[in-house]
Formats: C-alpha cells, sequence, structure tokens
C-alpha cells in the first residue's frame, strides 16, 4: 500500500493507529507526546502506567481511548548526538518496530509524525530520508497505508542545487507567467474559448511556443484517425488505458505487485484498473504508473492520452514532472518531496 505525506494534527487523523514520539517513561511530556495524552485523555496515561517505560528504537502499543484511532504506538527515537552513536539504526528500528505492531495488530492504516525532528534534535532532511527509506523497505513486504504526519513543507529540504534548477525550469517553461491572453488569443484566434481563458490573470508579454490553455486547443486529427463518421471514429480507437498499463509491466517483466508499489498506488486500486478495461484512472494515477514504469517522455505522453490527459506548460504540477522525467529520475518519493514542497498535488493513491 502507499505512503502519503500530509499535513496535519497528528491527534485529528482518523487511522487505525497513530504513532507516539515519546520518552523512555511513556508518561507524557512536551510536543507530540503531550499533545496525544491530551487528546486521549487520562486513561492513556493510566495505561502506559503498566507498560514499564520503553527503550529508545522499541514501541509498545495501547489503546488510542478518546483519539479517533483505536490504537496509539509509543517510540523512543534517538537523541541527536551528531551522528556517532547509531542515531540512524535507532530511528530506522523505530519506524520498522512500528509497523511491524501495526500489522501484529491487523491495522490497515497507520499515521506517524517525524520521530526524533523535534526536542531530540535529529536534523529534519536526515530524519525525513530515514523515515521515507525505512517505511517504503517495509511496504515492499507488507500491504498496510502509511501517512507521513508533518506541520510544514520545511522538512521537505531538497537540496538547493535541486530547487534553484526547478525553478528555473518552471520559471523557462510556465505559459501563465510569460504569456498576455489577448495578444496571443490574437496569434492564435481558433485556439482559444473565451469561456475557457477568461479567469486567467493578464502578464506581460513574452513570445513563447505554445498558447495559454494548450489543453483545450483544437488539435489536428490523431495519427490513424478518419475524419468521417464518429463510427469510423470510434472503430479506430485501440488498446486503453488499463490494456496498454499491463502491456508495459508485462514489457519490463516486472510483477504486478511490484509496478503498483513502485508508483505508490493502492493494491485495491490496481485490482480495479486491472479488472476493468475501460477502468478511467486519475491523471495521477496515470503518471505515478508512468513513473513506476520508468517511461521516457513520449511514452508518458503516450499513456496520458490514453486516460484523456496531456502535459500541459500552464500547470506546474505537470512541468514538475516534466522535469525529472527528462532527468531519468523516477524516484517517486523524491518527485513528492519536490511537488511536496511546491505546494503541488502528490503522486499515488
Amino acid at each position: 500500500m502507499p505512503l502519503f505525506v500530509v499535513r496535519n494534527d497528528i491527534t485529528k487523523m482518523h487511522t487505525h493507529a497513530i504513532v507516539n514520539a515519546a520518552n523512555e517513561t511513556l508518561l507524557g511530556g512536551g510536543g507530540v507526546d503531550g499533545a496525544i495524552h491530551r487528546a486521549a485523555g487520562p486513561e492513556l496515561l493510566e495505561e502506559c502506567r503498566t507498560l514499564g517505560g520503553c527503550r529508545t528504537g522499541e514501541a509498545k502499543i495501547t489503546a488510542g481511548y478518546r483519539l479517533n484511532s483505536r490504537y496509539v504506538i509509543h517510540t523512543v527515537g534517538p537523541v541527536w548526538h551528531g551522528g556517532y552513536f547509531g542515531e540512524e539504526r535507532l530511528l530506522a528500528s523505530c519506524y520498522r518496530n512500528c509497523l511491524k505492531l501495526a500489522v501484529e495488530h491487523h491495522c490497515e492504516t497507520i499515521a506517524f509524525p517525524l520521530i526524533s525532528a523535534g526536542a531530540y534534535r535529529y536534523p529534519k532532511d536526515k530524519a525525513l530520508r530515514v523515515a521515507m527509506d525505512t517505511i517504503t523497505d517495509f511496504l515492499n513486504d507488507n500491504e498496510i497505508m502509511v501517512y507521513l504526519v508533518v506541520y510544514d513543507k520545511d522538512v521537505f529540504q531538497i537540496s538547493s542545487r535541486v530547487v534553484s534548477e526547478l525553478t528555473s525550469y518552471i520559471d523557462d517553461h510556465y505559459v501563465d507567467a510569460h504569456t498576455n491572453r489577448s495578444l496571443e488569443s490574437q496569434r492564435f484566434p481558433r485556439m482559444y474559448s473565451e469561456s475557457d481563458c477568461s479567469n486567467r490573470p493578464q502578464s506581460t508579454f513574452r513570445p513563447v511556443h505554445q498558447p495559454v490553455c494548450a489543453e483545450k486547443t483544437i488539435a489536428a486529427p490523431l495519427p490513424g484517425f478518419s475524419t468521417g463518421s464518429l463510427d469510423d471514429v470510434l472503430s479506430t480507437i485501440d488498446e486503453s488505458f488499463s490494456e496498454m498499463l499491463l502491456r508495459k509491466i508485462d514489457e519490463k517483466g516486472m510483477k504486478d505487485s511490484q509496478c503498483y508499489k513502485k508508483a505508490n498506488i493502492d493494491r485495491k486500486l490496481f485490482s480495479k484498473i486491472r479488472s476493468d478495461k475501460f477502468y478511467k484512472p486519475s491523471k495521477p494515477t496515470v503518471l505515478s504508473f508512468a513513473i513506476a514504469l520508468e517511461l521516457p517522455l513520449h511514452e508518458t505522453k503516450d499513456m496520458l492520452l490514453k486516460a484523456g490527459f496531456a502535459l500541459s506548460h500552464s500547470n506546474k504540477f505537470d512541468i514538475i514532472i516534466e522535469y525529472f522525467i527528462t532527468r531519468g529520475n523516477y524516484n517517486i518519493h523524491e518527485i513528492n518531496e519536490a511537488l511536496f514542497a511546491f505546494d503541488q498535488s502528490l503522486l499515488g493513491g
């Protein structure tokens, strides 16, 4: 099952279990620990008194009481001492032990805070990398939906080089940032609908290769399509998105489970796609599979077309995806980190 990063208060998550970044006494504290105890009520503290504490890297489970979650899994993260005292190993152990407890108690969903990244001073970028790598590794062999709950996007400290390159790439390709709608519509009068573009902001004109509202243009017939009757056109339709996806999986020599896990897609959703030849996926779902299959840009566009979508330079989400594909980076979690940092929707589902 997939891994999601969300901005939320972990005490308000509706999951089977939430994780408490506790101290060794398990008797409450500050930060996330204190917030969870306050939300759960005094009954949580009473049960914690019976557990005899918890060692760093280990985990123990209690009921959720007044929380929206059935369980609270308590774990003790390492205090950061420069990385020379096994902090990474202990932090990874926190995530693994929490996930094992959740699976043992038949939880289908679990929400984590970013363990040790608060008062224990573990650098946020390093803490995030341990969390993502450990959770992803666990999900390769287990079916559970995981939410990593963060308060802000500062934890996604993607490298300054990537930020700079990606910002420049967006600036160079983002149509709306450089195009004056009215002047462009005069140059391409047959490609615009006033109802489609009336809400577009005005900006300084600079000639570009694509008009605004590229997704609404009147396009030439696709190769192989008849210009005759509707029946003639429909008769030329070839494989569906579902058929294309399954063919690509076979061509790559992948197992279905390898593909949907690499795509950060839920098994149940994949089953729907496999069983329904005419399944209509969302655009992020299509792109998630394209990333999992490591398709080059032209094949990604073909797959999008099968589902009725296209990449557009008037959409930052699309430009960011294009940036990573053209650079051969198909790590879906790194792509999601960049999407999160630029306030865009994430891949997977």
